[in-house]
């Protein structure tokens, strides 16, 4: 009868319509009839196949409600939806669920706050319900859109948009739960999916107002918060779709991101894109971290020539990414990582001097400004290259490191490095310098077993060109790098800085006892590590940092590499450093001689403590005694903080001030060391180094020199110098030629067993091992049985004058000295 249809008619009306009439009351302010929608609820159980029609009729009288705005039976019908959908769980309740779908999308397009927040909660409610069988046609697009449109709400009321966009993110997350539990959860994951529910969640993540819940794991706020705050919960809910996405669907959930950073333009300042990468990196699974390291790397070559400020923010987000991710699966991206920031290493410098060239069309204030982003940017790209490659394994940290090495240019070599062509001087200084910065924050901590494992040669001889370059800073990463690879034990901190240690006791240095694999490594390579300290005290431009640097790379070498023959090579390298600062054949300066001085007296007051010879000490402190009274200047707490006080001259004569070879020798001969090496003089190596450097090279001349005066000590040498004549150049340069010979039948013969077939060399051995045995056996037929006399009538006997003892076969088969 409410419903304005006569005692008769409804009798006849078929009973679940009945029984859905009886639900509503009269009055819409008594809220639903309980004693009725049991009824309706025991009948769908029991009918089932009733379910379609019993929702089919309460959605046409909801969207008659809908119509004339009778809010209040919308809400009764509502509310008995969501009870027949909690009940029913059967394979019929499909069709009632397409009817239920439908009322809640009719409740999100009308313009009314409330209605669209109580179709939402039904949704949720929906969402959450587990359903037997997936449903191959039920799509959820609409869903999307109006749930992304909700989220972000203008309504003029700051309460309503508040309810509203929190009613839109519940939304979103209902989708997400109900779609990636159904079998089709692919279809959530598309791009116009993502497109729409990632920015929506972002928006109103941006008005957060304590981002302290963003830099850590996934945190767990109140149920109050959640309502509350559409910011929270916009968070929770983009982790928790992140924390379902897979390895297909991964990055269609991440590079909606980039799009709405870029729209938004919130790489500068990038706080909030920084908080939401960490987000993603601690919601994702961490085998799946590559992927969005691989997005970040991409979006930073499309935005390549974009501010260097937008560039720099990206890379921040980038050092972030990789600071959560170091130790899980990066996997293929190491190289491309690496690769990508050198080559925007490489971009960046040349904005920079490009901008400086074009200073002549600007103001000096611009200029400063853009020089000043991009040592920003490239500042960025340093710390990101060190940290990432820091936390490698150590087996992908010594590839990372001889990957870096490679790129560093040094002038006059075709190699892979960063073309400098186009930048000049200047720039290839710049990029060696960052790629060795780079290439210092990677070596950090590396702790490898043995130095062959830190220092191979494909990646030492590189990194120590460097080292004969004409600038300091170079110099001084070259011999960082050095230390972090050579100090497995954490020595260096208690070596910094060069002084006179009083008692080396004190600093507890740590050490093992020298394994073969460093002992074959110092017969190797060690003459290399001499002549690049050797020359690097040369240098003009030395100031006190790298005589400090050398000082530590002395010391380091002496803890973990030294035996006693390496000792004695480091004496004798001591010892030519000397002969540097008084023979002074390279013009240096004053403070440099004085410098080196200081470094010699403070290495040998730290090598003759570590080898405990109390001889070798005693006239160690003598000389340093000495020179604190007469010559204050050769010491390093002097020289280094007083470079005003500097001598005119250094009087060669005065022995009581230098450390001297025969007292040295008698010392350490007395306690078992072979000091024969002490009186040949130290001599650096000549290599190609010194033709690709920049620096002016006279080691030619000098190792000339000291091999004519190689029988002198140093108190000869002081005063006794020969002069280099044309016949002394000329034998040198023919003893080099036959070197060269040398070397290149060497070579050939490697190169022949390393590449000819195996019959052939095995023929080979054979045919001469027959003619070995052919030849022996002459011999000694010749030797029992001497050979006729020309008359065929003497016989010779070993007085005889024509008699010819062994060497005469070895004139007559000259071979044999091969085998």
């Amino acid at each position: 009868l409410s419903a304005g249809v006569c005692c008769c008619c409804a009798a006849l009306r078929p009973r679940y319509k009945r029984l859905v009439d009886n639900i509503f009351p009269e009055d819409p302010k008594d809220g639903l009839v309980k004693a009725d929608m049991e009824k309706l609820t025991f009948y769908a159980v029991s009918a089932p196949e009733k379910l379609d029609r019993i929702g089919a009729y309460l959605a046409e009288r909801l969207t008659r409600d809908v119509a004339r705005h009778r809010y209040g039976y919308v809400l009764i019908a509502m509310e008995a939806l969501d009870q027949l959908l909690m009940a029913c769980h059967s394979q019929s309740i499909k069709p009632f669920v397409e009817s239920f779908l439908h009322m809640v999308a009719k409740l999100l397009e009308s313009g009314e706050p409330k209605l669209q927040v109580l179709g939402t909660n039904s949704f949720v409610k929906f969402a959450n319900i587990e359903e037997d069988t997936p449903s191959y046609h039920r799509r959820y697009d609409f869903f999307v859109s109006r749930f992304s449109a909700m989220c972000h709400s203008r309504d003029p009321d700051p309460e309503i948009q508040n309810e509203i966009r929190i009613a839109g993110i519940r939304g979103i997350q209902g989708v997400v739960r109900k779609a990636v539990n159904d079998e089709l959860r692919a279809t959530i994951w598309e791009p116009q999916h993502m497109d729409k529910i990632v920015p929506s969640l972002l928006f109103n993540m941006q008005k957060i107002e304590d981002i302290d819940s963003r830099i850590g794991p996934p945190s767990s706020p109140t149920v109050g918060v959640k309502e509350e705050n559409p910011s929270v919960l916009a968070e929770n809910c983009f982790r928790e779709l992140l924390g379902r996405a897979t390895y297909g669907n991964m990055n269609n959930a991440v590079r909606p991101v980039f799009a709405h950073l870029d729209h938004h333009k919130l790489w500068d300042p990038n706080e909030f894109a920084v908080s939401c990468f960490k987000i993603i990196m601690y919601s994702i699974q961490a085998q799946y971290s590559h992927h969005v390291i691989q997005e970040i790397l991409g979006h930073l070559d499309v935005r390549k020539r974009d501010s260097a400020r937008v560039r720099a923010g990206i890379i921040q987000v980038l050092l972030e990414a990789v600071a959560i991710a170091a130790k899980g699966s990066i996997g293929p991206t190491v190289l491309e990582v690496f690769n990508t920031l050198l080559k925007h290493l490489r971009i960046s410098v040349d904005f920079e001097l490009g901008d400086r060239r074009s200073s002549c069309e600007s103001t000096t204030l611009s200029i400063s400004s853009k020089e000043s982003d991009e040592r920003i940017v490239q500042n960025a790209i340093i710390q990101t290259i060190g940290f990432f490659g820091s936390n490698l394994p150590d087996y992908q940290r010594s590839e990372i490191m001889m990957f870096i090495m490679s790129k560093v240019p040094v002038l006059g070599t075709t190699s892979q490095s960063l073309d400098p062509s186009n930048l000049g001087d200047l720039g290839t200084r710049r990029i060696q310098i960052m790629l060795l910065r780079s290439l210092l924050m990677v070596t950090s901590g590396y702790k490898a077993t043995t130095i062959s494992n830190a220092l191979p040669a494909p990646f030492l001889d590189p990194l120590l060109s460097p080292s004969l370059m004409e600038d300091s800073e170079l110099r001084q990463l070259v011999l960082e790098i050095l230390h972090n690879l050579i100090d497995r034990h954490d020595n260096r901190a208690k070596l910094r800085g060069i002084r006179i240690i009083p008692d080396v006791s004190d600093l507890k240095i740590k050490r093992d006892k020298i394994s073969r694999q460093d002992v074959s490594f110092m017969k190797k390579h060690g003459q290399q590590l001499y002549r690049h300290i050797y020359l690097g005290c040369k240098e003009e431009d030395n100031v006190q940092k790298n005589f400090e640097l050398l000082f530590t790379s002395l010391a380091l070498t002496t803890i973990e590499l030294a035996n006693e023959e390496v000792v004695i090579d480091l004496i004798r390298l001591a010892i030519a450093l000397q002969d540097i600062a008084i023979i002074n054949e390279d013009n240096l300066p004053m403070f440099n001689r004085c410098g080196v001085m200081a470094l010699v007296a403070a290495y040998l007051n730290f090598l003759s403590q570590m080898i405990a010879v109390p001889a070798f000490c005693q006239h160690v402190s003598k000389v340093i005694e000495t020179r604190s009274v007469e010559a204050a200047y050769f010491l390093p707490e002097t020289i280094f903080k007083d470079k005003s006080n500097l001598p005119k001259s250094l009087e060669k004569d005065e022995t009581d001030l230098f450390f001297l070879t025969n007292k040295i020798a008698e010392s350490l001969g007395g306690s078992g060391y072979n000091v024969e090496r002490l009186s040949v003089p130290y001599v650096p190596q000549v290599t190609d180094e010194d033709r690709l450097s920049r620096r002016k090279s006279i080691v030619d001349t000098v190792s000339l020199q000291v091999d004519i005066l190689s029988g002198c000590s140093i108190e000869d040498k002081v005063d006794n110098t020969e002069e280099i004549t044309f016949e002394a150049l000329k034998k040198a340069i023919d003893n080099n030629g036959l070197e060269e010979q040398e070397k290149e039948k060497r070579r050939l013969v490697i190169e022949k067993f390393q590449k000819a077939p195996f019959e052939e060399i095995a023929a080979q051995c054979e045919t001469k091992a027959n003619l070995l045995h052919d030849r022996l056996a002459q011999i000694l037929e010749l030797t029992i049985r001497p050979p006729p006399s020309p008359s065929g009538a003497m016989t010779m006997t070993a007085g005889h004058p024509h008699y010819h003892s062994v060497p005469v076969y070895e004139m007559k088969f000259p071979d044999l000295c091969v085998y």
